[in-house]
């Protein structure tokens, strides 16, 4: 796609201004933005299937986030909570502690990233546990910093020259059913991978050392890898009988992008600490540790925090975005969307060989592109030309997975269904030009 004047100019400030290291998935520049639409700087209208990657739930500058940034930019910006303390902090950890799930009494703390709530987690659970070592999956990703990094499963471009890592980290299987670990096929599998966590005690480390088992509900940027039914109940089942925690990694699943507040819940499982960020703010910096009182309460005073956690401007828009979510009638739309999208993958599907499996629950749905259905060998590069092909033609797509073959779903919920079909459509016809 031809570049505009504008473009050109701002795409060479860009590469001799910026390092090459923070990505950028398109050529684009965004001029403004409203609900799941996008304006570049010519003024052309682009429909968002990434939302600023799992950010804006609630859509791109929605009106009450709007006004409630505005009206608390126009009390105070940032005394600090360190310093002097504010309501909406407050008021925010009580919305949070009374909506995760659990019915015992909890509390919250703040940060600004995704990345910083996992590092939180975890301290709070080898401080609570007095245990070193924390178990995660492979395909996980959990952020960018040196702990998280090292949680993260992904070398390239997570880990790639950036060791040594933090230690006492130990990495089993997912459940990643379309390339079972194990070799084996659901049901008749049993959840192996569950299971397994017994044997991972022997040769891995041993639980009485293990402080907690960290885990996406649904991976990320591994590629929307979905667990069976059975697979967190038995795993919370485990970690119960050697009092090892369970953290629930809600940065990209929560905030109904799965037709429910939290993707945990569709495993009626209670994790006992539970992170968030990314659509918790609408775009504001803004993470959350909430978890059980008797764990957070742990370590002293002084232990945790940061100079700008719980922002009051991310506070209030965080605020705004639970009233959308849970009195505008979001999660309902939210659940209907997961509808369609499945039923618009599943007719690709059924048109495309290229499309080997499509997962997910709710409207965090994805599809597998693969170079053969019975080898499933992966297809990175066709994925890569998709997200291309998409963009020129009017459409923001993203790639994930750990081969970098699996296109994802993270539309804001507020999209229109002429806008979902739109953007279907033009995903169709780049379909149709990548494998004709």
């Amino acid at each position: 796609m031809k570049q505009s004047p504008v473009e050109k100019s701002l795409l060479e400030r860009r590469i001799s201004q910026v390092p090459p290291g923070p990505f950028n998935v398109t050529p684009g520049f965004v001029k403004e933005a409203r609900g799941a639409l996008i304006i570049d700087v010519n003024g052309r209208e682009i429909i968002d299937f990434a939302g600023g990657i799992g950010v804006v739930n609630v859509g791109h500058c929605h009106p009450k986030v709007v006004a409630a940034i505005k009206d608390q930019a126009d009390k105070y910006i940032h005394p600090c909570f360190h310093v002097m303390m504010y309501e909406p902090y407050i008021e925010l950890a009580e919305k949070l502690n009374s909506l995760t799930p659990g019915d015992f009494p909890k509390m919250t703390m703040f940060a600004n990233s995704g990345a910083e709530a996992v590092e939180n987690a975890v301290k709070i659970a080898r401080y609570a546990t007095q245990r070193p070592a924390i178990i995660c999956l492979e395909n996980a990703f959990h952020g960018r910093t040196l702990l998280t990094m090292t949680l993260t499963s992904k070398i390239r471009p997570y880990k790639l020259g950036f060791g040594p890592f933090a230690p006492e980290v130990y990495r089993m299987p997912a459940p990643y059913c379309y390339r079972c670990p194990f070799g084996l096929k659901y049901p008749s599998c049993d959840v192996a991978c569950a299971d397994y966590l017994e044997e991972f005690f022997i040769s891995h480390v041993a639980p009485e050392c293990t402080a907690a088992f960290i885990a996406e509900p649904i991976q990320g940027e591994g590629g929307f890898i979905t667990p069976p039914p059975e697979y967190f109940p038995r795993i919370k089942k485990i970690c119960d009988r050697y009092g090892i925690l369970l953290i629930a990694d809600e940065v990209q699943s929560g905030m109904g992008r799965t037709g429910k507040l939290f993707a945990i819940e569709h495993w009626n499982v209670v994790p006992d600490i539970i992170t968030t960020a990314k659509s918790l703010a609408a775009g504001m910096p803004l993470s959350a540790v909430t978890g059980r009182s008797d764990l957070m309460e742990k370590p002293h005073v002084g232990g945790l925090g940061g100079t700008y956690g719980g922002n009051p401007l991310a506070c209030r828009a965080a605020l705004a975005v639970l009233e959308i979510l849970l009195e505008d009638g979001l999660l309902q739309r939210a659940s209907e969307l997961g509808k369609k999208i499945l039923q618009k993958m599943k007719a690709l599907q059924e048109d495309y060989e290229i499309i080997g499996d499509v997962r997910g629950i709710g409207p965090m749905l994805a599809m597998e592109l693969v170079r053969d259905r019975h080898s499933k060998e992966p297809a990175p590069e066709e994925a890569k030309k998709l997200v291309g092909l998409c963009f020129e033609k009017g459409l923001i797509i993203l790639s994930c997975g750990t081969f970098g073959n699996v296109i994802r779903t993270l539309m804001p919920l507020v999209i229109t269904d002429e806008q979902l079909d739109r953007g279907f459509s033009i995903l169709d016809e780049a379909l149709k030009e990548l494998t004709r």
